[in-house]
Order: C-alpha cells, then sequence, then structure tokens
C-alpha cells in the first residue's frame, strides 16, 4: 500500500501512541523528584513519531532512512529509560504501564526496522526523484513479481506430490 501523508502511517500512528503513553506515564508523582528523566523521557518517545514525519516528508529514500534510523535509536532511548524507571521500588505501581509502554516502543522499533529494510532494497530513490517513466517502470516490476508470486502458489498447489511436508 502506499501511503500518501505520514499520518497515515501505522507506524507513525503507533509511535504517537507511545509518546501520548509516555506523557500520560509521567504524570505520576513519581517524576516529581529531581533529575530529567520525565524531560529526556517525554523528548526521545515524542521524538519517534516526528522523526517517521520529518523523513517521510523530505522526499528522498536516502534522508527517509536516515530518519527511520534516528526514530529506531529514539524507541531505543525510550524503552532504556523505561527499564531504568522500573527498577526503582517507588514506581512499582507504573509496572503495568511500564510493560505496555515498552511493548509499543519495541513494535515500534520492529516496524521500522521492516520498512528500512523494505526501503534499501528499493531501486527508487523516493518522490523527489520519480517521473512518470521512472514510477511506471517500477509499477510493471512490481505487477510482474506480483504475477510470478502468483503463478508459482498455483504450480504449487497444483503439484502437491512435489511439496510433501506442506
Amino acid at each position: 500500500m502506499k501511503y500518501e501523508r505520514f499520518e497515515d502511517l501505522p507506524v507513525w500512528k503507533l509511535a504517537i501512541e507511545l509518546a501520548l503513553g509516555v506523557y500520560e506515564l509521567t504524570k505520576d508523582k513519581f517524576f516529581n523528584q529531581p533529575g530529567d528523566a520525565r524531560d529526556q523521557i517525554r523528548r526521545s518517545s515524542l521524538s519517534v513519531s516526528n522523526n517517521i514525519a520529518e523523513g517521510f516528508e523530505r522526499g528522498s529514500t536516502a534522508e527517509l532512512l536516515a530518519f527511520l534510523y534516528i526514530a529506531r535509536g529514539s524507541c531505543g532511548e525510550t524503552r532504556s529509560i523505561l527499564l531504568f524507571i522500573e527498577r526503582f521500588s517507588e514506581a512499582a505501581h507504573l509496572k503495568s504501564q511500564i510493560s505496555d509502554l515498552k511493548s509499543k516502543a519495541e513494535s515500534c522499533s520492529r516496524q521500522i526496522r521492516g520498512w528500512a529494510d523494505n526501503l534499501q532494497n528499493s531501486n527508487i530513490k523516493g518522490q523527489r526523484h520519480l517521473n512518470d517513466n521512472v514510477r511506471d517502470v517500477y509499477d510493471r516490476q512490481k505487477r510482474a513479481e506480483a504475477f510470478d508470486k502468483k503463478i508459482k502458489e498455483i504450480v504449487r498447489k497444483a503439484r502437491p506430490q512435489d511439496h510433501p511436508d506442506e
């Protein structure tokens, strides 16, 4: 599926949920103590969606990839701070929220990694570099690959004796 706006990207939506969850978590009295854990985790969690958005809007695959890896790094930073907070006995009452946020951060990270891997294996340089000719060639190639995959599946189903372990 082709996305026209970053707001439609499932991973961006999940990243927003991560940041909202972090902002809710950090309203707790545990975060009223001295130190900058609250500000740091808020910045790192919001950085995930912001970097996805900025990379998407840049118009080149190379820049998108760079911003995706920054976003992925911010997922890791958010998880690291959550793991740090989790070690405090004073934060025991936050265990469920922290677990949920770690799971969201891990999911964001996996989705970003999958997207980045897909982009690295693409020959499209990005919107900024697309013209009608390049787009037509790319679309034909994708249709041919999908057709080839479908034919192989039909052949596999028609000849089950060649695949006894399935």
